[in-house]
């Protein structure tokens, strides 16, 4: 895949100019120009990259995207551009990462392997999501409306296609792509849904009364969620981020949508096992300090001889 202009999307806070100057080396190898945007700037102040201020500029001129950090830096550069989506590569600085695929080190051998062609696309659907007056949002994970202490239940009615369904009232009522279902839903009791599959998965979380069992809605199938007279003032979360509050009467219009990303993916096989893997451990009541008591003792290593 011949890259002419390499996008750039920093965590908010990890430290990543050690991976954006190793990116800018082999660009400048490659004759290949690599943007950044502006509000990743501050934290990218180093010669050799372009600023480009607005996001939609920034998405249309890209040929592929390098995410820098953990899940949530990649969610957010699929939802860059989700309109008219490029690969996307990422680089986990974090901790788990379900998404991004390659480590830091990995980095140089990657972009190689993206050069010459040497890797798959794995594409991912998302929600399409229409709340409020006119507010729009794009979901790569999850939209869920949860309760915000102190402002009452979230209390919704559910309509797919326009039928009627029934009620809720929960703590939280999240809406997940299958791939999605690992995330906020999985934490609710949800179940995990194969990323092949397609369609939408809707799940209650702590719930009260009215449905109170995960629901998973076929592709073609519209939901239409609306907050009762009685509900409170929930937070409404794309991604595991607050972008609004809703009130009663509010409603929001979900559709799932496929093909919106398209993931680079060097090893699809192993990253499905190391997928596994991760998930399992989520399961474990036991901190990353004690999971790592459990391995084997480190070999003890001999001192070097002494030359006389």
């Amino acid at each position: 895949m011949a890259l002419l202009r390499i996008g750039l999307v920093l965590h908010p806070v990890r430290d990543t100019s050690a991976q954006v100057r190793s990116i800018l080396d082999w660009a400048s190898a490659h004759d290949c120009e690599v943007l950044v945007r502006g509000a990743d700037a501050p934290r990218a102040a180093i010669d050799g990259l372009r600023v480009v201020a607005d996001d939609e500029t920034f998405a249309a001129q890209a040929d592929g995207l390098i995410s820098l950090g953990g899940d949530g830096t990649m969610l957010g550069a699929l939802r860059l551009v989700a309109r008219a989506p490029v690969p996307v590569l990422g680089v986990n600085m974090g901790n788990l990462g379900f998404l991004a695929e390659v480590g830091p080190d990995e980095l140089p051998q990657a972009l190689e392997r993206l050069n010459d062609d040497n890797f798959t696309i794995e594409p991912h659907s998302c929600l399409e999501i229409r709340y409020g007056d006119g507010g729009t949002a794009t979901a790569f994970n999850d939209v869920a409306i949860s309760r915000v202490p102190g402002s009452g239940w979230v209390q919704a009615s559910m309509a797919v296609d326009r039928r009627r369904y029934g009620y809720y009232r929960c703590d939280a009522l999240i809406v997940a792509t299958p791939t999605g279902s690992t995330a906020y839903s999985y934490a609710a009791g949800g179940p995990v849904i194969s990323p092949a599959a397609a369609g939408m998965l809707v799940t209650p979380a702590s719930p009260q009364s009215g449905i109170s069992r995960p629901l998973f809605l076929c592709p073609q199938e519209e939901l239409r969620l609306d907050l009762l007279s009685d509900a409170g003032r929930p937070a409404l979360e794309i991604d595991g981020a607050v972008c609004d509050r809703l009130g009663p009467g509010d409603g929001i219009d979900v559709r799932w949508r496929s093909d919106a990303g398209l993931v680079v993916r060097l090893d699809a096989a192993a990253h499905e096992e190391r997928q596994r893997l991760k998930l399992s451990l989520l399961d474990l009541p036991l901190l990353p300090d004690e999971l790592r008591e459990l391995g084997p003792p480190p070999t003890p290593v001999d001192p070097p001889t002494e030359i006389r």
